[in-house]
């Protein structure tokens, strides 16, 4: 089976088309800058590039740009895009209903729309891709894949928030977390190098890129995260503040500041950006910090200790820790903090192999010492192959459709396995 797989974005749309079931790509792509001027597609296969720079207004026509490049008889991997089985999207927030994925009807269409409060930047745009994949692909089945559903098994000890039940009650105000695909896959992966079975391993897993979150998983569930309600709560980001005392937004309303610019100072001015005042990658930080700029080295050191805070809370509540796992663009690629991280933490008993350190660079790699009683891990995420697995799955003519209600009026869901995937 060919499953396509779409994150679509308030500005972009990526795309994965795999070959289901050995989760190997035949196309991926992206638009990008949607609703501009000058849009573009960046078309790869085969080893080869393709690009178009045209006017895309919206999600809808981006679905269909995407869907003519993979069946053009020049740059395409298909035929004719009948040939799609199936079509998998990230979904960022499923709320409580969802604790896994799910073929999507419309209680699951109403259940996204409903939780755009909740996650307002995301769910629209995701939402806008499901629609415009049936609109053009109207009779293969799609898969909603959450990035809150991995936390779903989080207690209610940890996803509460101190304030008025009622809150919760009427607003659903609690801890969601996010990055549950990736923090997911990447736990499973580090089972399977460990030789355990995917339920017998605890671990601390840190995705850390522009936007960055740790997570706690016991015996192969995650039981704690650091994002919150939203994806702007836990360590520093890009532009995101993380944790803060909320006081300081009440204090800085009374100077002026309205709800606007306080979200948009909370998520789009703060973190790295906001501390160093020069970047929000990391890899510019860096550079910046061996040259001797100050601020850059306290953005660093902040991002370092915020980690480091998350890293020893969460083996305090996981008891005995099995491996530490790194992944996203700064958990795969940065040498430097992965090594500031692992030596900060040491009393949970991880040491580093700084040889092995040096050669984990976006890929798959053990980075720990012989006599290390935890595991250090480097993981490149992989979230499209978890998405695809996941549609594959559930669409598959060998697995039952479980978007129907259950006997007891619940969306029946299931979290599948993840495959390695060859990319």
């Amino acid at each position: 089976m060919k499953v396509l797989v779409i994150n679509a974005g308030s500005s972009s749309v990526k795309y994965h088309l795999y070959q289901m079931p050995d989760a190997e790509i035949l196309a991926r792509g992206f638009v990008e800058r949607i609703g501009e001027e000058t849009s573009k597609l960046s078309h790869f296969f085969h080893g080869k590039t393709h690009t178009v720079s045209t006017k895309v207004e919206d999600v809808e026509k981006a679905m269909e740009l995407i869907l003519e490049t993979l069946a053009d008889k020049e740059v395409g991997v298909l035929r004719q895009i009948s040939e799609i089985g199936a079509v998998g999207h990230r979904v960022v927030h499923g709320g409580e209903e969802f604790t896994g994925s799910v073929i999507i009807d419309e209680k699951v269409i109403a259940s996204i729309e409903k939780f755009a409060d909740l996650a307002p930047l995301h769910n629209p745009p995701n939402l806008a891709g499901i629609l415009a994949a049936q609109r053009n692909l109207p009779n293969v089945k799609q898969v909603a894949c959450f990035d809150t559903a991995f936390h779903a098994t989080i207690p209610k000890v940890a996803y509460m928030y101190a304030l008025p039940y009622e809150l919760y009650e009427k607003y659903g105000i609690r801890r969601y977390g996010f990055h549950g695909i990736s923090h997911r896959y990447v736990a499973r992966r580090a089972a399977a190098i460990m030789g355990k079975d995917k339920y017998d391993i605890n671990a601390i897993t840190c995705h850390l890129g522009n936007g960055c979150s740790v997570t706690a998983v016991k015996q192969g569930r995650s039981i704690d995260t650091s994002m919150g309600l939203t994806p702007l709560e836990g360590v520093p980001m890009g532009t995101r503040s993380g944790d803060l005392d909320p006081a300081i937004l009440f204090y800085l309303a009374d100077k002026g500041y309205d709800a606007k610019a306080l979200k948009a100072l909370c998520n789009k001015q703060s973190g790295l950006l906001g501390l160093s005042g020069i970047s929000n990658d990391m890899r510019n930080l860096e550079e910046f910090a061996r040259k001797g700029n100050v601020r850059a080295k306290l953005a660093i050191d902040v991002f370092c200790y915020r980690i480091k805070k998350y890293i020893g809370a969460y083996a305090a509540v996981l008891d005995t820790v099995d491996a530490v796992v790194f992944t996203g663009g700064i958990g795969e690629n940065s040498v430097f903090m992965r090594e500031k991280i692992c030596n900060a933490v040491t009393q949970i008993g991880v040491q580093l192999d700084y040889a092995a350190n040096q050669n984990a660079i976006a890929k798959e790699a053990e980075i720990n010492t012989k006599d290390s009683k935890v595991k250090i891990f480097v993981i490149p995420t992989n979230e499209q192959a978890a998405i695809a697995n996941d549609t594959y799955e559930l669409t598959s003519d060998k697995q039952p459709i479980v978007s129907k209600q259950n006997s007891s009026g619940n969306i029946a869901q299931k979290q599948m396995e993840i495959p390695h995937g060859r990319s």
